[in-house]
């Protein structure tokens, strides 16, 4: 059996240990500031990304990574006679998927196999980390390729927002709705269900015991889930508030793997800080 890749864009959120442990190779996607784009994660940090959104109150727009980037990524695989199995964020979402069909096109490399993730942050990342795993035991890539789509629809995927001034500055909510739920404090769940993003339960009050109340609220659907590994995953959130909730999930002893997670570009851009989600895969 060849070599098989696990490859992935960078809005998968993975750790650099993680990305190192398993040996998944990431492509960026662009962040647009003004008129100038930088490589996610490569040229740019979140920190940066909140800094200057709030310096300028606007939001980056996103983008993409282009087809030269994309090609100067796979040329490396296809020259190792590699097959490269390939985690886009949701298709829905970006347009990302494509481009690295189109470039595998151009350099007539057959050996890539594009899986439209539906789903963004470490929603891609549990299913790189199956992947890893199935090829670790031994899996051809075109098993593994059709288990992790065919399971695509079990990945539970959520985060809470502390406030919607960044989905309103990127036109993903009207400033008059993020207006009146900054002034009422109201905190919604974002929920990604097959491949889109939408607005879940509204929680009000203090924003620590909220997101302790999102996490518990899951009890049920946790204890029946896959306990291979549970993301904790979040932007610029105060650590006693991620830990809280990490303690929390331990406390079930039901998880083999707890991870925790910083939100990359991408996410950063589009939710904020103080953004924190827990993500997993249903049985």
């Amino acid at each position: 059996m060849g070599k098989i890749v696990i490859a992935a864009d960078s809005t998968c959120d993975l750790s650099k240990e993680l990305i190192e442990k398993y040996d998944v190779k990431v492509i960026p996607l662009c962040i647009v500031l003004d008129d100038k784009s930088y490589y996610d994660g490569e040229e740019i940090t979140a920190d940066e990304i909140v800094e200057w959104s709030n310096k300028n109150k606007t939001t980056p727009k996103t983008a993409a990574t282009g087809i030269d980037k994309a090609m100067d990524f796979l040329k490396p695989f296809k020259d190792e006679d590699a097959e490269v199995i390939f985690f886009g964020i949701s298709e829905d979402m970006s347009t990302t998927c494509n481009v690295l069909r189109l470039a595998a096109d151009e350099l007539d490399f057959d050996k890539l196999y594009v899986i439209n993730s539906m789903n963004l942050s470490t929603g891609i990342g549990l299913q790189i980390l199956r992947a890893a795993d199935m090829v670790a035991a031994g899996k051809e890539a075109k098993d593994i390729v059709e288990a992790i789509k065919e399971a695509r629809v079990d990945v539970r995927a959520s985060f809470v927002v502390d406030t919607l001034t960044f989905l309103a500055r990127g036109g993903r909510c009207t400033a008059v709705t993020a207006l009146l739920a900054n002034t009422l404090q109201l905190k919604p769940r974002i929920e990604v269900k097959m491949g889109k993003m939408g607005v879940g339960q509204k929680y009000r009050g203090k924003y620590k015991k909220v997101i302790l109340n999102y996490a518990k609220e899951m009890e049920e659907d946790l204890l029946k889930a896959d306990k291979t590994r549970i993301f904790v995953t979040h932007s610029q959130m105060d650590e006693e508030t991620v830990e809280s909730v990490k303690d929390y999930i331990k406390s079930l002893n039901y998880f083999d793997e707890v991870i925790e997670t910083n939100a990359g570009g991408v996410i950063t851009s589009h939710c904020g800080p103080g953004t924190l989600g827990v993500l997993f895969y249903a049985k």
